[in-house]
């Protein structure tokens, strides 16, 4: 076995300092899938707005991205950032697929994770998730997250953003990243945090950013809260899956990988 894409190749554009993405998605992925990433240092947007925003253009990670996942004859492109979407708002999502379809070649499907979530969530018949954020996202980026899923129909009844370990304490949310958090995770305490926490409206619970690692808790949420979960590389997994043709159960993450 050498991991060759045979079934499917995925190419995923991830926060240059991350190392989540690769390691969830690795984790999750059926037999015959590869995935292949593409680093991005852009400021979120990562495909702004045009000035009368009618379309969104591409940062240059993004455009050398498609370049690179068209080398790669990658069936699927995945702008795998949340903040991403939520940033963008309304209409960003379709906008940044239609830019990034027009730099890959047409057998190359391109999403957003904004967009996987949300299709996730439909799919799932969530209407009211609750809403998880890492500890590093400010106070405007979760507002902006609650603005995005109302905006599209989804009334997420609160809003928890992960409270790290003591170590972390005192360290604002655009310090964490920095001090190194990105790679020193505990996913024990986002479990504890995520059943204390959660609200007994919420249908789901949606785990969003492709840096939280969380997927190891998953079914544990699932079986604690009796309610699906999402979270964001999960559901771009299933995307990408649907999108690329392949039909494959993934057992040990989640309903929504089951089918």
């Amino acid at each position: 076995m050498d991991n060759w894409g045979d079934r499917a190749r995925i190419g995923l554009f991830i926060v240059g300092r991350e190392v989540v993405p690769e390691a969830e998605w690795w984790a999750m992925r059926p037999a015959g899938v590869s995935v292949h990433a593409a680093r991005v240092t852009s400021a979120s947007p990562w495909a702004p707005w045009t000035a009368d925003r009618t379309g969104a253009g591409l940062s240059p990670d993004l455009s050398r991205g498609c370049r690179d996942f068209t080398a790669i004859a990658a069936d699927v492109a995945v702008l795998a950032h949340s903040s991403s979407s939520f940033v963008g708002g309304p209409g960003w999502d379709e906008a940044a697929v239609a830019a990034l379809a027009a730099e890959l070649p047409a057998g190359t499907i391109a999403t957003t994770n904004g967009l996987d979530m949300r299709l996730a969530l439909a799919a799932l018949g969530s209407k009211r998730p609750f809403l998880v954020m890492p500890a590093w996202m400010s106070d405007a980026l979760v507002a902006s997250a609650l603005a995005y899923l109302e905006a599209h129909g989804f009334a997420a009844p609160a809003a928890w953003r992960y409270r790290p370990l003591d170590k972390w304490r005192g360290i604002p949310p655009d310090g964490l990243y920095p001090a190194g958090m990105a790679t020193d995770q505990d996913t024990g305490s986002l479990f504890d945090q995520v059943v204390r926490e959660c609200p007994a409206d919420a249908d789901s619970i949606l785990l969003a950013g492709t840096g939280l690692r969380c997927v190891a808790v998953i079914e544990a949420l699932e079986k604690a809260l009796a309610r699906p979960v999402v979270t964001a590389n999960q559901a771009s997994l299933w995307r990408a899956l649907q999108a690329a043709g392949v039909d494959a159960r993934v057992d040990g993450y989640g309903g929504l990988l089951r089918g």
